[in-house]
């Protein structure tokens, strides 16, 4: 079973690389929330949880302070 950890590698949901820079990161959140944002994907579950772990991911490694520490 995995760790809520490695459930939850936030690199992964954004597909980055741990060295990704600043800029990258925002430009996966747009891509990544733009396909999943519930208004374009009305009534689907899937695409609500992928936008929450997205929004998860992007509020962590957008931050350098909680970056650090998830690093």
């Amino acid at each position: 079973m995995l760790s809520q950890a490695e459930e939850r590698d936030f690199y992964k949901i954004m597909g980055l690389s741990r060295n990704a820079q600043e800029k990258e990161i925002k430009r996966a959140f747009k891509r990544l929330s733009l396909i999943h944002h519930p208004d374009k994907n009305p009534n689907d579950e899937t695409a609500l949880k992928k936008f929450q772990d997205i929004s998860s991911a992007y509020e962590v490694l957008s931050d350098s302070d909680k970056r650090r520490k998830y690093d």
